[in-house]
């Protein structure tokens, strides 16, 4: 029997600080997203970034807290059961990080005799962070607890025309975007360094001006590429005009170079730019969490304001749209024909 295991980043089980930490930590130690030596690793999470950041982190999750729990999660909970309303096999959701863990999503699908699973990571683009720390913790579960059930990934799907198109659909749905004078799509950033890690090639990934457009292996599993790749279309497909819109990347963490721009300076540029209204899009997400309604539709309008912007626009993620839904629900279908 077939079963589909949905799964996302996760999130801390309250705005308490101590459940704050909890997940900082558990995120904060994963090999795939500071890929430093353990013993360094150690030394910068647990002395330093767990003594000072959960009461920060906690404040900042109260202000977009909902009265049903995390947005993410419960984003996540109404994508999952409109998925499972619309599927002919058992559906389940899993977080990479937190109490509703892989294991628990797995355990709930085997518990309905399923033997064969499709675990979809809900990440468009392919990143050691993301995608990668999903696929093995998956893989270790399996081993330890599911040794008999077998586990196919979906791909990263960042330039599908199912996904190009509903992503599209939401920009035209929310705005006149001809109203607008730039449109921004800010992706999670990650450091440079993993992208040359995830370069297969060890030779292509260069981060400059050019290998993005060259045609290489490496952009099966180069998230810069892919980020720019998913604009390139969107652009297309909404026919937005050269110079009406830009990439950016937000979210950075400690002093290594990230990708560039950082969606904070890139706001305040259009502002002092002279660009009055913008909208802000984050397609690297297929879930309004923290990082795009308290850093984006906060801080990033409150940011634009300063600099002089007048109209600030965050374009809600996927969510549980019905469009976004049913691409999923297609995708499914079609690895149960193949299967």
């Amino acid at each position: 029997m077939k079963g589909v295991l949905l799964i996302n980043l996760g999130s801390p089980d309250s705005t308490s600080p101590k459940d704050v930490r909890r997940y900082l930590g558990e995120f904060l130690m994963d090999k795939y997203v500071i890929d430093i030596p353990v013993f360094q690793r150690t030394l910068l999470v647990k002395g330093i970034i767990l003594n000072t950041r959960p009461k920060k982190s906690a404040a900042a999750y109260k202000k977009i807290w909902w009265d049903e729990g995390s947005p993410l999660i419960v984003l996540s909970e109404r994508f999952k059961e409109k998925v499972a309303k619309n599927c002919s096999i058992p559906v389940a959701l899993g977080m990479r990080y937190g109490t509703m863990s892989i294991q628990k999503g797995m355990q709930e699908l085997v518990d309905q005799g399923v033997t064969e699973i499709l675990a979809v990571p809900l990440y468009p683009h392919y990143a050691m962070s993301t995608t990668l720390t999903v696929e093995e913790k998956v893989k270790e579960v399996q081993k330890k607890h599911f040794s008999s059930v077998k586990v196919d990934f979906l791909e990263s799907f960042y330039n599908k025309e199912e996904y190009i198109d509903v992503l599209s659909k939401t920009v035209a749905d929310k705005l006149y975007y001809e109203e607008f004078d730039h449109i921004l799509f800010s992706y999670h950033g990650v450091p440079e360094r993993h992208i040359l890690k995830t370069d297969p090639t060890k030779s292509h990934c260069k981060i400059d001006g050019s290998c993005c457009n060259q045609k290489s292996e490496a952009h099966k599993y180069c998230y810069r590429h892919q980020c720019f790749e998913t604009t390139k279309l969107v652009a297309q497909k909404l026919g937005l005009k050269e110079g009406t819109y830009s990439d950016a990347f937000q979210s950075r963490l400690g002093r290594d170079p990230w990708l560039q721009p950082y969606t904070d300076k890139e706001i305040e540029r259009l502002a002092e730019e002279g660009k009055t209204k913008i909208a802000v899009m984050t397609p690297a997400f297929v879930a309004d969490c923290l990082e795009t309604l308290e850093e984006i539709a906060m801080e990033g309008k409150e940011e634009f304001f300063e600099a002089g912007g007048k109209e600030f626009m965050h374009i809600p993620c996927l969510n549980d749209n019905d469009d976004w839904v049913a691409v999923m629900n297609k995708w499914i279908d079609n690895w149960i024909s193949k299967n």
